[in-house]
């Protein structure tokens, strides 16, 4: 009862109302969008693309295109160029000084950083578009799908919508953060891997309960269970922080500090169990690409190895595949957790409002000792981290489940829909608490609303 009085005070607060239904409008704009097949192509002849596409690698792509990519769709790219750009943006800004300075300059810099994304996301719809619809015979459309052939006149529209839809689904998320609830560009992602469960989670489930040598309706109750226990624990892992006492020593009316600590407020720094996000697993994924084409060049296709590689990398759910990936993700994780965690800056912060951990000297002491604890912290959330992205290959090689339905048993999809969830209801908390009502995630006292 006290959620459901919780979402009934949601409504009464008008600006937090208006932006949930911008929110949902312009989702609702992307999502048709998703389903408007690019001119030139019948859609009627797509059946090929929709097999090809239901699972693997080109499954997780697809996934995250909300089903665009196997619609030939004018989102067919997705908003994916876009987090590659930003990708590439936030790497180079630590070897490029002038990004390092635009970094520093706040507000106008970032404006700056923000074009220069969406310039490089263009260059790379660029090369992804001619690709992609390169890609589309071999990927089982046929050539009578292509109802005004395969000329210059179709390259050149296509990849002018293609380039347009992915600015557009750019322009849409920004809209979002702006004027809605929640990170845009990540609800544009969540949604469109929402939008794909339904399907695959029927299809698994209606090859279950044919005949009676797939588990029938027992083991599709089970596999939700285990699904249910997967998002609980993806949800300990993007919560999870390690709490680091402060101590901050009150002023005294002649501006001093008082000599004894304990009479200053004691507050926390949360350093996150994953510090990193998804980040290293799209960085891993990223990578996994790269085997299977060495394997499949010129140097190497016609020997043993090549084709090892082949075999072995081009499968997701294989045994190599899924060691090579958990470990890149351990990797990557340090990696990034190490240029996004600026334990250096929180510490002279820390320093310059007089504040300190117990036990610790201020300044480099600090940084080093946040530093450790960063590093200790980060093995057990990488090694967790890196579980949860290889549990759909158990799920398929040990339950049989179908591997559209197995990536959302972990990996970038689910922590993507929970990392995202988390955050838009903690946005709608705040709107809810700062109004003095009881929030949606943790329940309190009643309290008068404030008008």
């Amino acid at each position: 009862m006290k959620f459901i009085e919780s979402i009934k005070n949601v409504w009464k607060i008008e600006e937090l109302r208006n932006r949930i239904i911008v929110t949902l409008s312009l989702l609702l704009v992307y999502r048709f969008g998703a389903q408007v097949v690019l001119p030139g192509i019948d859609a009627a002849q797509l059946g090929g693309l929709a097999e090809k596409t239901d699972g693997g690698l080109l499954g997780l792509l697809n996934a995250f295109t909300g089903g665009a990519f196997a619609n030939a769709s004018v989102f067919a790219l997705g908003i994916m160029p876009y987090i590659s750009a930003s990708i590439v943006v936030q790497l180079m800004g630590i070897a490029i000084p002038y990004l390092q300075k635009l970094q520093k300059e706040g507000a106008s810099g970032q404006k700056k950083i923000n074009q220069i994304t969406r310039w490089l996301t263009i260059a790379i719809c660029l090369l992804q578009a001619p690709g992609y619809l390169a890609s589309l015979p071999a990927l089982g459309i046929p050539s009578s799908a292509f109802l005004l052939g395969t000329g210059f006149l179709f390259y050149f529209s296509s990849v002018t919508i293609l380039v347009t839809g992915c600015i557009f689904a750019m322009w849409l998320g920004e809209k979002i953060t702006d004027k809605g609830i929640g990170n845009g560009i990540s609800l544009l992602i969540m949604v469109g891997i929402i939008a794909t469960l339904p399907q695959a989670f029927l299809q698994n489930a209606a090859t279950r309960l044919e005949g009676g040598g797939n588990g029938g309706l027992m083991m599709v109750l089970i596999e939700f269970v285990i699904w249910f226990v997967i998002i609980l624990a993806s949800i300990m892992l993007v919560m999870g922080v390690r709490k680091i006492a402060v101590q901050y020593a009150r002023r005294t009316a002649t501006g001093g500090y008082e000599k004894s600590a304990m009479a200053g407020s004691r507050q926390y720094i949360p350093l996150k169990l994953n510090a990193s996000g998804v980040m290293p697993i799209i960085f891993a994924q990223a990578i996994m690409f790269v085997p299977s084409w060495i394997g499949g060049s010129s140097f190497l296709k016609e020997t043993a190895a090549g084709a090892w590689m082949q075999t072995n990398y081009s499968d997701m759910f294989g045994f190599w595949y899924n060691i090579t990936f958990a470990l890149l993700i351990i990797v990557f994780t340090y990696f990034y957790t190490a240029i996004t965690v600026p334990t250096n800056k929180m510490a002279d912060d820390l320093k310059r409002s007089g504040g300190f951990i117990p036990g610790i000297r201020p300044g480099s002491e600090t940084s080093e000792y946040l530093d450790k604890i960063m590093s200790q912290i980060t093995l057990p959330g990488s090694i967790f981290l890196a579980l949860v992205a290889v549990f759909p290959a158990f799920i398929v090689k040990l339950m049989g489940v179908q591997q559209g339905w197995a990536l959302f048993f972990g990996g970038t999809s689910l922590l993507i829909m929970v990392g995202v969830a988390i955050d838009t209801m903690q946005q709608i908390n705040s709107y809810l608490l700062n109004r003095h009502y009881d929030g949606l995630m943790k329940t309190g006292k009643n309290r008068k609303a404030v008008a």
